[in-house]
């Protein structure tokens, strides 16, 4: 029997990643229809949406599928009776992400998306959106599953499931297909003849790779990355590629992911973070020029693919993530990957209910996360810190609780403790009042 075609709801729809989940989506067409596709953004995005989102018409009929498009700034219309709505939003726009990394940069710290004061303040002003709209969702579409991409992923996972109380909900990132590639890549291995094992938090995971004869291959990845060069070929784009210390990944046995640079070479990124604030611009600078260049190209009436300058903004592989975890929930793939999901005790290091990412297998039920048992204690140690960091983070933007904000800052590795802390959060509150409400009732 055949299965009916399902309704998505991107909210966000106005991003210019937009053209690379509607590309995910055409290739995986014939065994995910899509009868309509729905684009919602905000009021001050509503000239992005209607860019981007004649360029996603383009896109279907250029392909010959009969998606039907919409595009609108009423959430609540969009959602009605969605299988599926995906997350992909920047509450304050790309400004925000300017003074999330240009006011810490100015008190001499490091300011980074998801990393330090501007990740948390990322959560502070993303999770009160993000609960909204799980209570829209559960008057308008209860069936439907949450599929994350925005972030702090794995922060924003967690609270929809604690205090949202939402279970049908998988956060995403394509960090870990960059580092699936890259293993192939100096193994001299097809992806599909290598297993992979990853465990910890969104943009804090370790993995480990094994062949198909069941050999376990991470020291010699370990060595052929970071042995002899910076890899930088193999990390996003929003990532300065310092090379990692080769005896201390040696001493880990695991391969860290990209962002563990901000924790392991903290130093070194900072005065390369300082170099850029004070030269070229921070990244989020940068990336509002790109973002420029690119919906220049999206005004295109004739453009109907997505085009090469995207693979700079960051979101490389985001389709094969997005598109690939509703496809395998739709078809009840069971397929294996790495997803933020409850951990359900498969990181023994780490509470029972909390969000990891972690390799899953991904069906009709959502994911089901793959046993990872204890870390060493190099990992335990500041893995536990940084989920502690995670919860308080989590309250605060919940509740809008201005001491659990400034606990949570002194928790996190990247902030100065003490006064400084006290100095950067008050600065930083005040600069994202408008999209704070809860801070300043």
């Amino acid at each position: 029997m055949a299965k009916q075609p399902v309704k998505i709801v991107t909210i966000g729809g106005g991003s210019s990643y937009t053209p690379e989940l509607v590309e995910g989506f055409i290739k995986r067409f014939d065994t995910l229809p899509i009868s309509e596709f729905w684009f919602v953004d905000i009021e001050e995005g509503r000239e992005k949406l209607e860019i981007v989102g004649s360029m996603a018409k383009r896109m279907f009929e250029a392909a010959g599928k009969p998606t039907k498009v919409h595009l609108t700034i009423d959430r609540r219309e969009a959602l009605k009776d969605a299988d599926f709505v995906t997350t992909q939003f920047r509450v304050g726009l790309l400004d925000a992400r300017v003074k999330d990394e240009r006011i810490p940069n100015s008190h001499g710290m490091l300011g980074q998306e998801t990393n330090g004061a501007g990740g948390m303040f990322k959560a502070f002003r993303t999770i009160p959106v993000i609960l909204d709209i799980v209570e829209d969702m559960k008057e308008l579409c209860p069936d439907a599953w949450l599929i994350n991409f925005t972030n702090p992923a794995g922060m924003v996972t967690e609270a929809v499931l604690k205090n949202g109380g939402w279970e049908k909900i998988i956060g995403l990132c394509n960090v870990p297909i960059g580092q699936y590639k890259a293993a192939a890549h100096v193994l001299n291995t097809p992806e599909e003849e290598l297993t992979f094992k990853f465990g910890g938090l969104n943009h804090m995971h370790w993995h480990r790779v094994w062949d198909s004869a069941g050999k376990e291959r991470t020291m010699e990845v370990i060595d052929a990355l970071y042995g002899n060069k910076s890899e930088n070929e193999t990390e996003p784009a929003n990532i300065h590629g310092m090379p990692f210390l080769h005896e201390q990944v040696r001493n880990l046995k695991m391969l860290p992911c990209g962002y563990h640079r901000y924790y392991y070479l903290t130093d070194e990124m900072l005065k390369h973070q300082l170099e850029e604030f004070n030269g070229i611009g921070t990244r989020a600078e940068q990336v509002k020029r790109v973002e420029a260049e690119l919906f220049e190209l999206y005004k295109d009436p004739n453009l109907d693919h997505k085009p090469e300058q995207l693979s700079k903004r960051g979101g490389a592989y985001y389709s094969d993530a997005a598109c690939e975890i509703i496809n395998s929930i739709y078809n009840d793939k069971g397929t294996m990957m790495v997803v933020s999901t409850r951990n359900n005790g498969a990181m023994a290091d780490l509470p029972y209910d909390c969000a990891v990412e972690i390799s899953a297998y991904i069906g009709a039920n959502g994911a089901t996360p793959v046993n990872f048992g204890k870390l060493p204690p190099a990992q335990r140690g500041l893995l536990q810190v940084m989920k502690a960091m995670e919860e308080v983070t989590i309250e605060a933007a919940a509740t809008g609780c201005y001491d659990a904000a400034l606990q949570a800052f002194t928790l996190n590795p990247l902030v100065t403790s003490g006064p400084g802390a006290k100095v950067l959060l008050d600065e930083m509150l005040e600069a994202h009042k408008a999209h704070l409400p809860l801070f300043h009732k």
